[in-house]
């Protein structure tokens, strides 16, 4: 099943005063995705969009039904495959929430709501993810300017189109308050509701001085 196109005479993006249009980050919460993840952040916000993620499910709702709602109320969704090893604590597992949670997306079958697949190494996918042949799969090569390369790729037809170089200034400002924003919250990595807002906040701000409407 290919992943759903932006016809080309409707440029989605934010307008003045509009409300920003929500972006689903379906990720892996892992120390060694760090950087992607503040990349996702900074890229997505540079478009103008607002970067959704579980962090920040509330504990008094059930887990499953939020992501379902946020999958829902969201115009884009993105899923990165890129992480297909075992953990290293016994036992020894995959993950699979990335992938059910693509496998969510899909059964919603909300023709107002757009998915990108994304992956680290190329054709790695047709082996982890078989059904997904046919579909256009963005490789970002585990790399910050991967990730940008294939954002601008995955939303060349949206309002906004900020630039590789605007998102890494971005990018840096996320990286160089990061350790302020983690004693703030008093976490480890971002991967924490604190974190991730104020992250998003601060790309937001930043994303509305450096990069043209």
């Amino acid at each position: 099943m290919p992943a759903q196109k932006l016809p080309p005479q409707n440029r989605r993006g934010p307008r003045p005063g509009a409300e920003k249009i929500a972006v689903f980050l379906n990720v892996p919460y892992a120390q060694r995705f760090e950087n992607l993840l503040l990349a996702y952040i900074a890229g997505i916000s540079a478009f103008g969009f607002a970067p959704r993620a579980t962090l920040v499910i509330p504990f008094s709702q059930r887990r499953l039904e939020r992501i379902i709602s946020l999958i829902a109320s969201s115009h884009y969704s993105i899923h990165d495959m890129s992480r297909v090893e075992l953990d290293r604590t016994a036992p020894r597992t995959p993950r699979f929430n990335m992938p059910f949670e693509l496998g969510l997306t899909v059964g919603l079958g909300n023709s107002k709501h757009s998915w990108v697949v994304c992956e680290a190494v190329r054709r790695r996918i047709n082996k982890s993810l078989s059904d997904l042949d046919g579909t256009d799969v963005y490789i970002h090569d585990g790399t910050v300017r991967g990730v940008f390369r294939e954002l601008s790729n995955a939303f060349v037809r949206t309002h906004r189109q900020p630039s590789v170089v605007q998102m890494m200034q971005i990018y840096r400002i996320l990286r160089s308050n990061f350790a302020g924003i983690l004693r703030k919250a008093g976490a480890k990595n971002p991967f924490n509701a604190r974190v991730f807002l104020d992250l998003c906040v601060l790309a937001s701000a930043a994303a509305e001085k450096l990069v043209s409407p």
